[in-house]
């Protein structure tokens, strides 16, 4: 069975980036948001910094209520064993935004998609990305369930089409638009409940590539390994029993998971690399967060940069009025800022990233810090 949407903007991927666009774009535009799971899945922890509050105040959203005790709890900072072997700590408390938080992402998402359909947003949720046609003015974007016995096919006919579909970018990638990978970089994590009493996160590398952990809401704690793909035998990372024997081999690591083995939940292995797609903008499309450009997770910047980014194509959006008149000229100054906007946060992103490496010099020789140092991958 076909059915069709008319909306004036499109949003595929119902995530981070995806919802709080649509919640900046409610008040102005008829927004339709498209996910293709029924419920967000566990991801890999994550530190919302201090200044996103700031964020979710301008959309009137909030996560200090008790109702949302669950999807965060404060980070008073960081232990990080980084260029040395010695603890040194990273505090917030004289951050004027306050603390980090340690948030639950799947609980995240899930406030985000009913605070979207509180504003008017249309969800539409377990619809995959199909095909794309572009005609007068209009994309006409086919969506289809992944049940094939009962397979729903939906088309929306939108003005505008915003792609926070992920790494994978699924609407740029099938205009053709390739994807730049800087690095090969995964991680393989799991969640286990916390016994410490120490709730900040710690950071510790060693010469394959680098630890970490933290604490989140219900007394979990993540504890993820990044490295290369190609360093370490990919057996390691398929089964919690063959991670286990890596994590023994670092007492500090260790520490966090010992006598708990019955109760780890393992959840293997995702990309964690640094990419940027090759072209964020086009005909009356932008790409969004992860889909536009993917961090390193030592950044902590990925769910920030949704956010932020989502917050300035509301207000560009807003600015060239995408629902009436499109021309060549607006579509011109919407590719020119937006393109300006990531180039800057992209490059600001890789002098960092480079700093932060260079910095742990207790392994240069060794192939996952020689390629940081050097800037020589292989892909």
């Amino acid at each position: 069975m076909i059915s069709k949407h008319n909306t004036e903007i499109l949003i595929l991927g119902g995530g981070i980036a995806g919802c709080i666009a649509a919640i900046s774009l409610a008040d102005t535009y008829k927004v339709t948001l498209v996910d293709k799971l029924i419920q967000p899945t566990e991801k890999v922890g994550e530190s919302l910094a201090p200044a996103t509050h700031r964020i979710l105040n301008a959309l009137g959203l909030t996560l200090s209520d008790s109702e949302h005790k669950n999807i965060f709890i404060n980070n008073l900072g960081m232990q990080s064993y980084w260029g040395s072997d010695q603890v040194q700590i990273i505090d917030h408390l004289r951050n004027p935004d306050g603390a980090s938080k340690s948030v639950d992402r799947k609980k995240l998402a899930l406030y985000l998609r009913e605070k979207a359909i509180e504003k008017g947003v249309d969800c539409f949720w377990g619809l995959r990305f199909f095909n794309s046609s572009y005609k007068y003015n209009t994309w006409n974007i086919t969506c289809k369930s992944d049940d094939i016995k009962n397979r729903t096919t939906k088309v929306f006919s939108s003005k505008f089409v915003i792609d926070a579909t992920g790494r994978g970018a699924h609407f740029a990638k099938s205009q053709n638009i390739k994807r730049t990978k800087y690095d090969s970089l995964i991680s393989c994590w799991l969640t286990v409940p916390n016994t410490t009493q120490n709730t900040m996160s710690t950071i510790l590398p060693d010469e394959f590539g680098w630890w970490y952990t933290a604490v989140i809401p219900n007394k979990k704690r993540i504890l993820s390994y990044q490295t290369d793909a190609d360093i370490i035998d990919k057996s390691v990372f398929k089964t919690f029993n063959s991670f286990s024997k890596l994590i023994h081999q670092n007492k500090i690591v260790n520490q966090f998971i010992k006598d708990q083995t019955n109760t780890v939940e393992f959840h293997g292995v995702v990309s964690a690399n640094s990419t940027k797609l090759n072209q964020v903008v086009g005909q009356q499309w932008l790409a969004l967060g992860d889909a536009a450009i993917s961090f390193d997770p030592l950044s902590s910047q990925g769910m920030f940069n949704a956010m932020a980014t989502a917050m300035q194509i509301s207000d560009l959006l807003k600015k060239v009025n995408i629902s009436s008149n499109i021309n060549e000229e607006k579509i011109a100054y919407l590719s020119n800022n937006y393109t300006s906007q990531i180039d800057s946060i992209w490059n600001h992103y890789l002098k960092h990233k480079e700093l932060f490496y260079s910095a742990e010099t207790r392994w240069k020789n060794a192939l996952f810090w020689k390629r940081r140092h050097e800037n020589v991958f292989v892909l």
